[in-house]
């Protein structure tokens, strides 16, 4: 697949013109083939998951969870597209489920993917998968995943949407771990009910919190520091029910709260302040619990991968949303393979890797030389290069032959010679 703004809707074709309409009908045949199905598309990528996991030895593994909008509104040829959120917002929805390292935070892979249509909601699962609610998708999430085999206790990882109470109680009955961030709520500390808000202005006034490490956000330095205390949910769970919101009392939940919040190292002004709700075990040390939540953003860098800085997903011209999806689970295999390079500290790999951001074209921090989107774009430049040199056998009277016609038909082209 090209790895080109101008040229993501097709792929890149081999470098001798006679194949490249046979290669591109190949392509579209592959998409749209019966026999091609999500489920054994997302194999690979689990077998992949499984191995690393298995050879990291580690105890957890987050699996991070997130919602992306698919617009493609332009493409009339897309007959199964839906309205998403308002009636100009047409396309599709993409629910990912991303496996990140629990020890570091690279993100391994995606493990689970569901694609919603005007039609039915496509999956990468061997049961259908129901269009209903964000939160109400995590549970039969959460379910699959004990068919996953993994070699590490999974701990589910989602932002501020899943703060809802009695989805957490049903999480915790099923005995799933999980970390969400929550917004201002009541809960019981110390034998009083007060607010999350209450609760850090106390904690900061007995200067309870530690400071852990240094942070950058919104391309600022800043510090972070952290408290934590145990606390009990009380209060009933709301639900609608047809159309009405509804109470229901259930047993208390005791949960883990940890309060991170950012600061300005010379003002001291907050900057940012997250209210994390986990059922983590102890074990687990509170600034682990807020590292963990922080590595939730490698879900929306994924997004940002395949989109806008990387194989411009919101441009492919398929016609359909299982096209779509098959496609997309190849190109997830591309990522995976890419953040296994990138996460590679030995010698060989680096200077594999500073070849690939050369071949690339991008410009990359000094602070942060490889990143996915420049190693995933050098990559296919490489492989584009090698299937020229192999459709000239290798043979140097052709390459020079090549380069003579070159200072020819193209006198004033300035070019390096060496």
């Amino acid at each position: 697949m090209k790895h080109s703004p101008g040229n993501a809707a097709g792929m890149a074709v081999p470098a001798e013109a006679e194949r490249s309409f046979a290669a591109v009908q190949a392509m579209w045949r592959f998409l749209n083939n019966e026999r091609v199905t999500p489920r054994e598309l997302m194999m690979p990528l689990r077998d992949f998951a499984r191995l690393y996991l298995s050879e990291r030895s580690s105890e957890f593994v987050l699996a991070v969870t997130d919602w992306s909008k698919l617009r493609y509104s332009g493409h009339s040829a897309k007959k199964d597209v839906t309205q998403i959120t308002q009636a100009a917002d047409i396309g599709y929805e993409l629910t990912t489920h991303l496996l990140v390292d629990a020890q570091d935070g690279s993100p391994i892979a995606p493990y689970e993917m569901s694609l919603k249509t005007a039609g039915k909601v496509l999956s990468t699962r061997a049961e259908p998968v129901a269009d209903v609610e964000h939160n109400d998708q995590v549970l039969p999430m959460m379910e699959a995943s004990r068919s996953w085999n993994l070699p590490a206790k999974i701990v589910h990882v989602i932002d501020r949407e899943a703060d809802s109470l009695g989805h957490w109680r049903r999480w915790a009955k099923a005995g799933y771990l999980f970390l969400v961030r929550g917004n201002d709520r009541y809960v019981t500390w110390e034998d009083r009910t007060v607010l999350v808000s209450q609760v850090v202005a106390e904690l900061s006034e007995n200067k309870r919190f530690l400071r852990v490490r240094d942070v950058e956000i919104r391309g600022q330095k800043a510090t972070q520091e952290i408290a934590e205390i145990p606390v009990v949910l009380e209060r009933p769970s709301r639900h609608m029910v047809n159309g009405k919101r509804t109470q229901h009392v259930d047993t208390p939940l005791a949960l883990r709260l940890v309060i991170a919040r950012v600061r300005d190292p010379e003002t001291h002004e907050v900057l940012s302040t997250w209210h994390l709700f986990t059922n983590a075990p102890a074990s687990i040390p509170t600034e682990q619990v807020a590292l963990w939540y922080y590595w939730r953003w490698r879900v929306e860098t994924y997004f940002k991968l395949m989109k806008s800085a990387g194989l411009e997903l919101d441009r492919w011209q398929q016609e359909t949303g299982r096209a779509i999806m098959n496609r997309l689970l190849v190109a997830s295999m591309a990522a995976a393979m890419v953040w296994n390079l990138e996460r590679d500290p030995s010698e060989e790999a680096v200077a594999f890797k500073n070849r690939l951001v050369g071949l690339s074209g991008k410009t990359v921090k000094r602070s942060r030389p490889h990143t996915p989107g420049a190693l995933l774009s050098g990559l296919f430049v490489l492989l584009q290069l090698f299937d020229f040199l192999e459709e000239l056998d290798f043979d140097v009277d052709k390459i020079l032959k090549l380069r003579d016609q070159l200072d020819r038909l193209l006198p004033g082209l300035p070019r390096q010679r060496k």
